[in-house]
């Protein structure tokens, strides 16, 4: 089912009912992981690059192969932090355009049931603040056991796989129920959610096709709320 979900996914890419808010989603992600990396490039010229050269005030000629050394080290840490970031980013701007995606996703794969109800832009907003913050908790989690070999890739698909799973089916379940209603859905077919996260959390580590993921992941949940509505006669939406 999940499988499934993920197939009509990323049929949907590029289906032509979908490149305006194709375009909008890539084009936003884009333009905000710019910005997040001239953010932390500068906030490390800032703050770090003073700190290093008090510590090494007068370095002599011989050893400015450490100044390149370093060089390559500060661009490693920027490549890591960005793509610490790049999770959060991706729920953030996925929860503001989940609605025109899901509208889509509806209109074209089921002409037949009632279209979903969209949140209110205040509600939307907040809820992706919301979560924009437990991503970036989780994911400080996962860096911490970046250097445990063994662990850190594991730590990575856990946490995103839990959080992106969790948080997307409940952003595509909540156009047809309450609040409370989806919670308890999601926790009913946990173990199915779970598994749809981890599916995001690997299409989220490609490099370059990562930058679809608020596209991919928002249509994949919309697609699995439908399948596990239809075989669950107690939450038939």
């Amino acid at each position: 089912m999940t499988l499934d979900a993920a197939a009509l996914s990323l049929r949907n890419l590029f289906a032509p009912e979908t490149r305006t808010v194709f375009w909008k989603t890539l084009g936003l992600t884009i333009l905000v992981l710019i910005g997040l990396w001239f953010g932390l490039r500068e906030t490390f010229i800032a703050f770090a690059m003073p700190m290093i050269q008090g510590l090494v005030p007068d370095l002599p000629d011989w050893a400015g192969w450490l100044t390149f050394i370093f060089g390559i080290l500060a661009s490693i840490g920027l490549a890591l932090g960005l793509a610490l970031l790049l999770s959060p980013v991706t729920a953030i701007i996925a929860g503001l355009f989940l609605d025109d995606v899901a509208e889509v996703v509806e209109k074209r794969d089921y002409p037949e049931h009632p279209g979903g109800r969209a949140m209110p832009l205040g509600e939307s907003i907040i809820a992706s603040i919301k979560f924009f913050g437990v991503v970036i908790v989780g994911n400080l989690f996962a860096l911490m056991l970046l250097f445990v070999p063994g662990i850190n890739i594991i730590a990575f698909f856990l946490v995103n796989g839990y959080l992106l799973g969790r948080e997307f089916f409940e952003f595509a379940a909540m156009r047809f129920r309450t609040v409370q209603e989806a919670k308890m859905f999601r926790a009913k077919h946990s173990g199915t959610v779970f598994v749809g996260g981890l599916v995001i959390a690997g299409f989220l580590a490609i490099p370059i096709v990562n930058l679809l993921t608020p596209l991919f992941a928002a249509g994949m949940m919309v697609h699995l709320h439908k399948l596990l509505s239809a075989r669950d006669p107690d939450f038939r939406a």
